[in-house]
């Protein structure tokens, strides 16, 4: 009888491990995918940055030309004619 209680024992201890590894491993794989997210979301964020700061850089390039060569105004004035 104590033999068979051993090996109840034994078999439950196994089962619980084997769970026990299981949730481990599922947790670890989780942490690894949360990993490789937030790497490629840190990447995305950095070339948003470059870009946001390169076309800031070109809109200040451009308003800097513009007070230099005016553009043309269409107002009021008519086009010239020949006298």
């Amino acid at each position: 009888m104590r033999m068979y209680v051993i090996l109840v024992l034994a078999a439950l201890l196994i089962l619980s491990l084997s769970g026990l590894t299981a949730y481990v491993i599922t947790i670890r794989n989780r942490a690894r995918r949360r990993q490789a997210v937030a790497a490629r979301l840190d990447a995305v964020v950095a070339q948003a940055e470059r870009e946001h700061r390169d076309r800031k850089a070109a809109a200040r390039a451009s308003a800097a030309l513009t007070t230099v060569l005016p553009a043309i105004q269409q107002g009021d004035r008519e086009p010239r004619g020949v006298a």
